[in-house]
């Protein structure tokens, strides 16, 4: 069974920085597209950043310039380090490995950890 273990939500005044971390295993990881999405409550999940195997991001246009979507290999863990924090930013935020390898295209999720920002 594929996990994803999340870290690092919990609650910041506006303005102020959070780093989220998720490991996979490293079978699922070598071969993904890593990226964390956010969810708040009646609205569909959306992406915040990607992060492909040769370091290529990808950014929702609402974060960048804030938002640092990382991968260290070596750990099979990516990061998502979030400065400037806003409270539209609070949110559940999901880890996701979207898996590719032969015939196989597989998205991979974590639990989510929840991220409120207010003062």
């Amino acid at each position: 069974q594929v996990q994803l273990v999340e870290s690092g939500g919990g609650q910041v005044q506006p303005g102020g920085s959070l780093r989220l971390s998720c490991v996979a295993s490293e079978t699922v990881f070598s071969r993904s597209t890593m990226g964390w999405y956010r969810q708040t409550p009646g609205n569909e999940r959306e992406m915040v950043a990607t992060i492909a195997n040769n370091g290529a991001t990808n950014y929702a246009g609402g974060v960048q310039g804030r938002f640092t979507i990382d991968r260290e290999n070596a750990k099979n863990t990516v990061y998502l380090q979030m400065n400037s924090l806003k409270p539209e930013d609070t949110a559940v935020y999901y880890c996701c490995a979207e898996y590719e390898f032969a015939w196989v295209h597989q998205n991979y999720w974590g639990q989510g950890t929840k991220v409120t920002v207010s003062s």
